[in-house]
């Protein structure tokens, strides 16, 4: 892993102002401590070889006080900068890679999983994700609180202290020349296990975090089966795997701690033992040789701190390079036109339209032509796997056709902007997804200044008034995560109300009333007939109740498609 990734400086912009300023920092450090080893040197140097006292000595024993406290003063300041250019770059980051996976298909079931690879199928995608957007890039304050400084200070201090120990001793300073390089070298050869071990570890984490979401989701289903216990083994199993690849980091970061240790312990050893036998040799000053020995170790130390955090932020490092990953895969290109028609008067029109999914031995559809009259309720009707739910997702915008086209009149679906054509769309779902939130949230949700009155006269064309008369808080009740405490038909209606709450001209339902029994799909129905009126529909529909509602029927096969 390269020091300082040249995307994090496109993608966290405000990284570059903490950079500059670091630089900064690190040059005014670095005089600092020349200034301190100077001051050390002249106080020791004059009250023992030169016999003075301390009122002699005053100006330059508070000229060190001063310097000690500038520098306690510049190490604040930078962990001040650092901390809050850290929460401005994570930010920046979050904000980017939410961007990037919302404009990719929510059909994309790969959206999360091609950049990060895992050997385990099913282990991908929201889990890696999660983990990306949370405890990874959470990981980068390491790289910038200790990391990012210290890698300015790792070149400025060092240079900086060996031009000035060549003016006073330059025996001292090729000593310090020749062994101050073997540091770095030594942290590229460990560092590179340390990266690999740390993506493993991120890695593992990652499948840990996405098996127990699916462990958490399919819970029900588990039990029912008797393989919750089994589940359970399984994610001790990973979380002992995790538990290894951590040590085994850790491990590696000790070690390295070692060797970068006893590199400038033996260093400053070299240049000490040179300046001893040439100070009882009367060939260097008792001030120089001092000013040398105080230096030298401050030389060294800026790399040994490097190193150290290194490994403090290699996690970070990672993560944030797995993220980069995944922003430089390409979005797919949408249209810009934002003069969107109006489908309620507009005829649908589609052309030879074709979609095919990868890894499907055949396409989900295959050069389908139809018209959509507006202002009439069309059903699509055919066996499954014939292309329903996919021309639905066609319209939505979640799936590029790979040839064919679909016109509302005279504009390509194409060339209108997707958030725009999507105002113009109210969507029922066959299994409308419903979050850990109160039931008005739920129902507003494609609303952000709904008022309470809009959200009781939606939830009682849908149906749903004996719903909020139930539920112990009424709108304000929390509904579990996936709608947890209401039935399957009481989720649909919840949808309908969401539809009722867009007042949309085009409405696309797929197959509302799926998996209702008789009585819940009656209720469903009068709360669909409710809805289409005066809309352009297109309804996904197997059962004969739904058929009996549409103007226009049109069947597809598996392979034909008759318009």
């Amino acid at each position: 892993m390269r020091p300082l990734d040249q995307r994090l400086l496109h993608y966290a912009r405000s990284t570059r102002v903490f950079l500059g300023l670091s630089v900064l920092l690190g040059v005014v450090t670095a005089s600092l401590v020349i200034s301190q080893a100077w001051l050390v040197a002249d106080i020791v140097s004059g009250a023992f070889g030169r016999g003075r006292d301390l009122s002699q000595l005053s100006n330059q024993v508070v000229a060190l006080a001063v310097v000690v406290v500038l520098r306690a003063a510049v190490a604040w300041g930078t962990e001040v900068a650092a901390s809050r250019s850290s929460a401005r770059a994570k930010s920046e980051l979050r904000t980017a890679l939410i961007a990037h996976v919302a404009r990719r298909s929510p059909l994309d079931a790969s959206a999360g999983a091609d950049a990060v690879q895992s050997d385990e199928p099913g282990h991908a995608g929201s889990g890696q994700l999660v983990t990306l957007a949370t405890r990874g890039i959470d990981a980068l304050d390491g790289y910038f609180a200790r990391y990012l400084p210290q890698l300015n200070l790792a070149v400025i201090v060092p240079l900086t202290i060996l031009v000035v120990i060549v003016g006073r001793d330059w025996i001292s300073a090729a000593i310090i020349a020749v062994t101050l390089p073997l540091i770095p070298v030594f942290m590229a050869l460990i560092g590179a296990t340390t990266g690999e071990k740390t993506a493993r570890q991120l890695e593992v984490l990652a499948r840990l975090s996405g098996h127990f979401l699916d462990v958490v989701a399919g819970l029900p289903t588990l039990k029912v089966f008797g393989r919750a216990k089994a589940q359970a083994v399984t994610i001790r199993e990973v979380a002992d795997r995790y538990r290894q690849t951590a040590m085994a980091t850790l491990r590696v970061t000790f070690l390295s701690s070692l060797v970068l240790e006893l590199l400038s312990t033996v260093s400053v050893a070299l240049v000490a033992v040179a300046v001893g036998l040439r100070l009882l040799n009367g060939h260097l000053g008792f001030e120089t040789a001092l000013f040398v020995l105080v230096l030298a170790p401050e030389a060294y130390l800026p790399l040994r701190l490097l190193g150290a955090n290194y490994h403090a932020s290699s996690e970070g490092i990672a993560a944030a390079g797995q993220v980069f990953e995944l922003l430089e895969q390409p979005a797919p290109s949408v249209g810009r036109r934002t003069d969107v028609p109006d489908p309620a008067s507009a005829p649908i029109a589609v052309n030879r339209l074709s979609v095919a999914y990868p890894g499907r031995p055949r396409p989900a559809i295959d050069g389908l032509s139809c018209r959509i009259a507006p202002g009439r309720i069309t059903a699509i009707s055919g066996p499954s796997g014939c292309g329903k739910s996919t021309l639905l997702s066609v319209l939505l915008g979640f799936v590029v056709p790979e040839s064919g086209s679909v016109h509302i009149g005279s504009s390509d679906l194409a060339d209108l902007e997707p958030d725009r054509w999507r105002e113009r769309i109210a969507w029922v779902p066959q299994r409308p997804h419903l979050f850990a939130a109160s039931l008005a949230d739920n129902v507003g949700l494609g609303r952000r200044d709904v008022s309470e009155e809009e959200l009781l006269t939606a939830i009682t064309a849908a149906g749903l008034a004996d719903v909020v008369a139930r539920l112990p808080e009424g709108l304000s009740s929390r509904l579990g995560e996936g709608g947890a405490g209401l039935s399957a038909g009481e989720r649909q209606r919840v949808a309908l109300a969401r539809a009722f709450l867009r007042h949309a001209p085009l409405v696309l339902l797929d197959e509302p009333t799926a998996n209702l029994d008789g009585e819940t799909e009656a209720r469903v129905l009068q709360a669909v007939q409710r809805l289409v009126e005066g809309r352009t529909v297109i309804l996904v529909a197997h059962r004969p109740s739904l058929l009996a509602m549409a103007d226009d029927v049109i069947e597809l096969t598996s392979s034909v498609v008759a318009g």
